[in-house]
């Protein structure tokens, strides 16, 4: 085994005993959370990397990156997940590998989504993104549509040919009321997941956490985790 491979497997290794502890103590099965490494920046030999080690879920937030990685690994079983904000003039590209779009936050993202679905005939799965930092009818620092946005955007997601709609996402928010209140901000995502659920039974799908706070996310009920630096390391700069 490589000196790569090897570090990433131990890290590997520590991530998973995390997730394995938080569910516990959330008296959640182990198989309820999936984990999804964010491979953003780090190189398409990593990424072969985590397959020969069993990730099956991967992630990116730049489609100029993602792209040509994805399709150096085209080869691979794996699931490729956008997670990112997501311009309408990189949709084209973006479903030509990613499974999962995590941050859908607006009508005219999901028409394009929708459009380059059918012509490529692909099923997208979507995931509203939510930001607990906006204004009732606003949007948040970092994307996603408030949470009065949600039903409506979803509705949209679900009446939308060659779309999924798989759940909700987002990202802890670092100003508003729940700045630095991770676990009641994932709280509050679950909350509007079993109200989305009433309409929407099968988009049972709730994207939150990272590296630093994946535990609180699993304590509030994340179903999946999105985790890059505690696998992969701290990232080299963009240049």
């Amino acid at each position: 085994m490589t000196d790569r491979k090897s570090e990433i497997a131990a890290n590997l290794a520590r991530v998973e005993e995390r997730i394995a502890a938080a569910c516990a103590a959330a008296g959640r099965a182990r198989d309820e959370v999936t984990l999804i490494v964010v491979t953003k920046t780090f190189p398409a030999s990593d990424v072969r990397l985590l397959s020969e080690l069993g990730v099956r879920h991967v992630a990116e937030n730049r489609d100029q990156d993602a792209a040509p990685k994805a399709a150096q690994c085209a080869d691979l079983p794996l699931t490729w997940h956008f997670v990112g904000q997501l311009q309408t003039n990189k949709v084209r590209s973006v479903v030509g590998y990613a499974g999962v779009v995590h941050s859908v936050d607006r009508a005219r993202l999901v028409t394009a989504l929708s459009r380059e679905a059918v012509r490529s005939g692909r099923e997208v799965g979507c995931l509203v993104q939510v930001a607990l930092d906006a204004g009732e009818g606003g949007r948040g620092e970092r994307g996603g549509v408030a949470p009065g946005g949600v039903a409506e955007l979803a509705a949209l997601v679900a009446g939308a040919e060659g779309l999924r709609l798989d759940g909700l996402m987002t990202v802890a928010p670092l100003t508003g009321e729940y700045a630095g209140r991770q676990q009641a901000a994932f709280e509050r995502l679950v909350d509007l997941s079993t109200d989305l659920r009433r309409a929407h039974p099968t988009a049972n799908m709730v994207s939150a956490g990272m590296s630093t706070d994946l535990e609180q996310a699993v304590a509030a009920g994340a179903t999946h985790v999105r985790v890059g630096s505690a696998v992969l390391g701290v990232r080299p700069g963009l240049g």
